[in-house]
């Protein structure tokens, strides 16, 4: 012990903490001298017994990567687009969660396998890396080449056969993979965007002697009448009348969705009915999409006193008073209108829309 560490009466004295590795300005290094290296020959061998379980293991691995891949693709394919698409929310969950976990576990799968392969295949015999200029030589490139075929060697790719098929078998379907997904370009939709429940409700209520369908308050499902309605300057959002009752389920908010309509009560002075339209309104009561034409947002905001439908997500602005024309913003359509009558004091459409509701750029066949 260094007389450092002794008291004034020469007894030893409390030893020096030293915390973390010394100070560089006082070693002026960071690292130990001593070589802490593992003793030559460590890692160069690998136990084949255990070597060859962790084969079997890797191999096993690589195929259930392979069958989810080909599972994934399948689906995708045969299963999911069944009975027209996979159209409506419940469809789209089932889709999601088959084919999310079908690529999850090929992806996990050859993840495992790979690092099972590099863990338990691989020595681990120490590896130095010498920095040199980056410009490559020849004699670089030569090394590089010759360090390639070594560590191919040493993974042992070349001479565990099954290994590598597996590992081939594995990776080929997830490289058709991207391919497959290209089917989502289609099937084309073909008539289904050009018409809403409004027009098979229409079909309904004809079939039964009637005009047209009544509309029914979106939430309450109450039929609306006239008398109910005016006030002007009010918005209400309405739908066709037997909608969610007639509907499988899993069909009811995408035909919601399409058919959703805001009807709008504008004093008959300011209220300007395009041409051909004259008979479309009720005194002034007119009902148009509320599915902006822009990206499909809902336009549901009315401005009274100018009498203006604004869509909130890109500010696409249409005139009420005028077949809801855009005034401002980037739609490039007016807002589709719904022909409106009345029947026994109710407020009834008695055609669907005349035009496709929703974005223009959808492909409607």
């Amino acid at each position: 012990m260094s007389d450092d560490n002794k008291d004034t009466a020469g007894r030893p004295g409390p030893r020096e903490r030293v915390i973390g590795t010394p100070s560089p300005a006082r070693e002026k290094a960071l690292l130990a001298e001593d070589d802490i290296s593992a003793p030559a020959g460590v890692g160069d061998q690998l136990d084949e017994a255990s070597a060859k379980r962790a084969e079997r293991i890797v191999a096993t691995l690589f195929l259930v990567a392979f069958a989810a891949s080909v599972a994934f693709i399948a689906y995708f394919i045969g299963w999911s687009g069944r009975d027209g698409g996979m159209h409506g929310v419940s469809r789209a969950r089932e889709s999601n969660l088959w084919l999310g976990g079908l690529m999850a576990l090929s992806f996990l799968a050859l993840a495992f396998g790979v690092t099972i392969w590099v863990r338990r295949l691989m020595t681990s015999k120490p590896i130095v890396q010498e920095r040199h200029e980056l410009a490559a030589d020849e004699e670089t490139r030569a090394a590089f080449t010759e360090d390639f075929l070594e560590g191919a060697d040493d993974s042992g790719i070349t001479k565990r056969p099954l290994l590598r098929r597996t590992l081939l078998l594995a990776a080929a379907p997830l490289g058709l993979a991207p391919l497959v997904l290209l089917r989502d370009l289609g099937p084309l939709p073909e008539k289904r965007l050009r018409h809403t429940y409004w027009g098979e409700a229409v079909k309904k209520a004809q079939a039964e002697g009637k005009k047209g369908a009544r509309l029914v308050v979106d939430g309450t499902n109450k039929p609306l009448r006239v008398s109910d309605f005016s006030s002007p300057g009010s918005m209400i959002t309405v739908l066709p009348e037997g909608i969610e009752e007639e509907l499988p389920e899993d069909q009811v908010l995408t035909q919601n969705a399409k058919a959703v309509t805001i009807l709008i009560n504008i004093p008959a002075d300011q209220f300007k009915p395009a041409k051909g339209r004259e008979n479309w309104h009720v005194n002034g009561i007119v009902a148009y999409s509320k599915v902006c034409t822009h990206v499909g947002c809902p336009a549901a905001l009315y401005e009274q006193t100018t009498h203006h439908i604004l869509c909130p997500c890109h500010q696409s602005t249409f005139d009420a008073t005028d077949a809801a024309k855009v005034i401002f913003g980037p739609a490039a359509r007016s807002l589709p209108q719904l022909p409106l009558s009345v029947e026994d004091g109710y407020l009834i459409a008695t055609s669907d829309y005349h035009e496709p509701v929703g974005p223009s750029f959808w492909e409607r066949g």
